[in-house]
């Protein structure tokens, strides 16, 4: 089989192709390794492929996945998978299959990271000293011992949040499709309706895909909703906050900080020059300049889409890839989608 990987750092074709003898599998596959994306531009030349491996960076729209006439397996690097167009894969029959678990504590771990760096004020300590002006009452944060946190998608991630939220000494709200009444009683925590987590919260956490339900989920009716002077966190996807609505809520003090791993239009903030590229939505340049208003903030702390992103993890992400791999050349495809 055929397979193309892209959105490759240097050091994993290597891993990838060990990987593929661990899994005694490299005799079935013909492998190519890419660090670019997959992009309409230049998709036709990999019309040879019957399988690709991407990244979350890779947009895989109905005509990037035209110019793929042989494609019959997509493998995407990342739990989800709002960047491939289902409906045309369903359409050709294409198999999409994702890595389900990965990195929940990594992403849990990351969370706190956020958290930690609003509430003890650690990203204005840094550039206080980058500047060598300290203002000690401009840094006094507040403890989370004995704070409430409000944890919206009580899912694998949302889970481990809650345990480490635990251990701070939180009480923690959840609001979650598919309560566990039992995991509830063991973690400690209570499953609420969304507007009293909103309202009883000092810190909310968004744990939720990327789905129809879910776009825009915080917005302005839901923000005003909560607790004056709250944070916001989200690891989870850009398009489940109202970024205008966002900059409302913190200009107007609704909120007292957010922390970001994700934003919408955070593709064209990591790679600006595809706006030189392209022909661009009034709704996208939008998402930019708005983007860049929250990025100039003081009380916002933003990383660029790096939650998942330690070693343990991506390594993870790799093995299940070829796991998947694996199972689709063995006849019993896993962790499909879609």
């Amino acid at each position: 089989m055929r397979v193309a990987f892209f959105d490759l750092e240097d050091w994993q074709p290597e891993y990838l192709q060990q990987g593929l003898r661990r899994l005694q599998i490299a005799d079935q596959v013909q492998a190519a390794f890419f660090h670019d994306h997959l992009i309409s531009e230049n998709a036709a030349r990999y019309a040879e492929f019957e399988a690709i491996v991407v990244f979350i960076w890779t947009k895989l729209g109905r005509a990037v996945l035209e110019s793929l006439p042989n494609l019959r397996l997509v493998l995407t690097m990342s739990t989800g998978y709002d960047h491939i167009d289902l409906q045309a894969c369903r359409e050709r029959g294409i198999i999409v299959c994702n890595v389900p678990h990965y990195g929940e504590n990594t992403v849990a771990e990351h969370t706190f990271a956020l958290i930690l760096s609003l509430s003890r004020k650690l990203h204005a300590a840094y550039f206080q000293g980058l500047r060598g002006d300290f203002h000690i009452r401009a840094l006094r944060g507040f403890d989370l011992y004995g704070k409430t946190l409000g944890v919206i998608g009580a899912g694998n991630i949302g889970l481990h949040v809650i345990r480490i939220a635990r251990g701070f000494g939180m009480r923690v709200l959840a609001h979650d499709i598919r309560p566990h009444p039992l995991l509830a009683e063991v973690l400690g925590f209570t499953y609420t309706d969304l507007e009293t987590l909103l309202k009883e919260s000092d810190i909310v956490s968004l744990h939720v895909p990327a789905l129809p339900e879910t776009y825009h989920l915080i917005n302005r009716e839901t923000l005003s909703k909560m607790k004056r002077g709250a944070l916001l966190i989200n690891t989870a996807r850009g398009s489940v906050v109202d970024t205008e609505a966002l900059l409302w809520a913190l200009e107007e003090g609704i909120l007292g900080g957010a922390g970001l791993d994700v934003i919408e239009g955070e593709e064209y903030i990591q790679e600006e020059t595809a706006l030189l590229r392209m022909p661009v939505a009034e709704q996208t340049l939008k998402q930019v300049v708005q983007a860049h208003l929250l990025l100039r903030r003081d009380d916002v702390v933003f990383t660029p889409h790096i939650a998942f992103n330690s070693q343990e993890a991506v390594e993870r992400i790799l093995d299940t890839t070829l796991e998947n791999l694996k199972a689709f050349l063995e006849g019993h495809p896993q962790n499909v989608v879609g």
